[in-house]
């Protein structure tokens, strides 16, 4: 049986050229651990999805994803629910979910621990329907993913996410939504509304500090518009674990919860964006993916 390697040609702002040579390097580092390498190279949007289910149903025993949350959404996403374990090699502009698995960055040492790692169980969420491993939102970062995620933006890392994010604190205008879970129902206006899986963005930006992949529960953060100053102010704290205690943010575990607005919302998946309805489900699959990374 082999081992398929999914790797994405502009995950965090890659060189040209840059694919073939990871493909080159997997697939050499397979061959020293003893394993057959099935590599492919992403070539559109939704591809990954595609290419891993092809990959299962070829019988490969474990799929790698080389890219970042994106790609790491759409190869999880054809995964769920089966028996084929997911591994990850981090090379997007967050690299959120990486960082809470412990995934070594160097792709030597990812594949190492992939390969001989015993497979284990996490959670997925959902939300509007779209699977999402990490993080999905509402608002300001829907935004701010979607404005990050255009052809015209061909600007791709970290610091050009801060520059987007930067601008949309200006001129973005929050709407208002009613959201319900089992415990509440409320309505409120807000610069975001995100569903966690996991802790963090990406480079230590903790929106959902008591988020766990494997407790069958999702966080739902809500962060209430206010005077933008304060807004800016707040910042710091997604970096310190610490935004549960700032004013006009709220934080609750779910199963499930709907999220209602006058308009249709953008919403994202891990970091992409969707134009979505007037309503959104959001729900957990305790267990629902099978990942090795240790």
């Amino acid at each position: 049986m082999s081992v398929a390697v999914i790797i994405n040609p502009v995950s965090g702002g890659a060189r040209p050229g840059a694919a073939h040579a990871r493909a080159a390097a997997a697939a050499a580092i397979l061959e020293r651990h003893g394993e057959t390498a099935d590599v492919s190279i992403t070539e559109r949007p939704g591809h990954a999805h595609d290419l891993t289910q092809a990959a299962v149903a070829r019988g490969v025993r474990l799929v790698i994803a080389w890219g970042g949350d994106g790609t790491i959404n759409e190869v999880a996403s054809a995964l769920a629910f089966g028996d084929v374990p997911l591994a990850i090699i981090p090379a997007g502009s967050g690299n959120g979910l990486a960082a809470e698995l412990g995934v070594d960055r160097r792709p030597e040492l990812a594949i190492a621990k992939a390969v001989r790692a015993t497979p284990s169980r996490i959670d997925l969420g959902a939300l509007g329907g779209r699977l999402f491993i990490n993080l999905a939102g509402i608002g300001i970062d829907a935004h701010v993913a979607s404005q990050f995620n255009l052809r015209a933006n061909v600007g791709r890392g970290f610091v050009n996410y801060l520059r987007l994010g930067a601008r949309a604190i200006v001129s973005y205008v929050p709407a208002w939504y009613t959201i319900t879970t089992a415990d509440v129902r409320l309505s409120v206006r807000a610069l975001l509304v995100v569903v966690a899986n996991s802790v963090q963005y990406g480079n230590g930006a903790k929106i959902a500090p008591g988020a766990r992949l494997d407790d069958g529960e999702l966080d739902l953060v809500v962060v209430e518009e206010g005077w933008r100053i304060a807004t800016l102010c707040r910042t710091p704290r997604l970096f310190t674990g610490s935004l549960a205690r700032a004013g006009g943010c709220s934080i609750r575990r779910i199963r499930e919860a709907t999220i209602e607005c006058a308009e249709p919302m953008v919403f994202h998946v891990d970091g992409e964006a969707i134009a979505g309805s007037t309503r959104l489900d959001a729900r957990v699959h305790p267990g629902a993916l099978r990942i090795c990374v240790a």
